[in-house]
């Protein structure tokens, strides 16, 4: 039987963890890694990078999408460049994308912020099909689970994070023998609703009203106080009133 060709686009420890699960298992897979995307950043990807396993593993490593080899699939985890249509034209079979939210709820960035700011009661982890959109490509599999109460933007991370590694690991051989379902997006819009959130969103949602409900505050607090970032705020009489853990 013919090996499945993959180009591997990634980043960060979620990345690292699912090049790491394709090596492990090529065999059992049947599948080869022809090439790998990625760039080493330290501060996200812990103490190997995506970077580090295509060295380890001789195999072909770009910086950028733009001159990727045609392979069978092209799998996107936590990578930072907006594909076009010529780059999943790449893929001879399929594109797809790990996202770590649910979908089509959460599109976009910072989701764990802002489902603690909606006071949503559940949260998830999608695979999903990569088209020219953002994260809006038909569903193939997911993974939810509660969003418990006063959690904060660490813990809810940390937590999907472990569901990512077991969606990943228990549906990836179903994207290769093609034993799945497609779900458009559109057809869960009604009764999962919708969101779209830009990266700087997260500079607004940290500034803390102080005309606020009390319960409202500690949701904007939980949402985005995390360490090694400013902290959120409030201004008052022209300066910043800092908020952290203690402060609730």
């Amino acid at each position: 039987m013919n090996k499945s060709t993959i180009v591997f686009l990634g980043a960060k420890e979620i990345g690292t963890y699912c090049l790491q699960y394709l090596l492990d298992n090529a065999g059992d897979l049947s599948i080869e890694i022809l090439a790998v995307v990625g760039r080493k950043n330290k501060a996200l990807d812990g103490e190997i990078s995506v970077v580090d396993l295509a060295e380890q593993h001789n195999i072909e490593l770009f910086s950028t999408v733009n001159d990727i080899p045609q392979a069978d699939y092209i799998i996107s985890v936590q990578h930072n460049e907006i594909l076009k249509e010529r780059h999943i034209a790449q893929a001879n079979k399929l594109a797809v994308n790990l996202h770590m939210a649910p979908l089509p709820e959460y599109r976009g960035c910072n989701q764990f912020s802002f489902a603690i700011i909606d006071n949503a009661e559940e949260f998830g982890t999608t695979l999903h099909v990569l088209d020219t959109g953002i994260d809006s490509g038909d569903i193939l599999f997911e993974r939810r689970f509660p969003l418990a109460k006063d959690s904060w933007v660490e813990d809810l991370f940390q937590k999907t994070l472990a569901e990512s590694k077991l969606l990943f690991s228990e549906h990836i051989g179903q994207l290769f023998s093609e034993s799945y379902t497609r779900t458009p997006q559109k057809d869960l819009e009604a009764s999962r609703g919708t969101s779209y959130h830009f990266r700087n969103e997260i500079n607004e949602a940290k500034i803390i009203d102080e005309n606020w409900s009390l319960e409202k505050k500690k949701r904007h607090i939980r949402a985005t106080f995390k360490e090694g970032f400013e902290p959120p705020y409030s201004i008052i009489e022209g300066k910043k009133k800092y908020y952290s853990k203690d402060t609730i």
